[in-house]
């Protein structure tokens, strides 16, 4: 089976910088569970993975406009200490977790105060090109209930 819009993939990957530093390994745990087309992953895997089955092995390149995008400089903010969710001791360099109008948000601490962070809202691989080395283990049709929900369940999906 192709890999196809509602299809549920299960791969392991290898997220590496263009030097070729890893950054993420997926190899140790569960493959990832991915529902297909319902922009659950970066555009860039997404398109590679059309098409493919399970045992294909390949490597993509993904630029920062179909990865986590540009870098933007503006996205860098002071915000209250006390809206920072992750620990309680905050240092440079941490990834706290901030609630927005859009959701939930991954924060990169830069510069902490008695009552405000700096905090860089950009994701930290924004601006990057980057490498995934990826390994398709299986390929299935989703449930009805995987597509209505949106991802996919099990070992490496949504576990309820």
């Amino acid at each position: 089976m192709k890999v196809a819009k509602d299809t549920v993939v299960q791969f392991h990957y290898v997220l590496k910088t263009e030097q070729g530093d890893v950054i993420e390994d997926s190899s140790k745990g569960d493959p990832l569970a991915l529902l297909f087309g319902h922009k659950n992953m970066i555009q860039g895997v997404e398109d590679a993975l059309l098409d493919k089955e399970a045992g294909d092995k390949f490597t993509v390149t993904v630029t920062p406009e179909n990865g986590y995008g540009e870098y933007i400089e503006e996205a860098i903010q002071r915000v209250p200490a006390k809206h920072l969710q992750g620990a309680s001791n905050w240092k440079p360099g941490m990834v706290a977790v901030v609630n927005t109008e859009q959701g939930q948000r991954q924060v990169t601490v830069l510069k902490v105060g008695k009552f405000m962070v700096t905090v860089d809202t950009n994701h930290p691989l924004a601006g990057q090109t980057l490498v995934f080395d990826i390994d398709i283990k299986n390929v299935r049709e989703a449930s009805e209930e995987e597509v209505s929900h949106g991802h996919a369940h099990g070992v490496g999906g949504h576990q309820h």
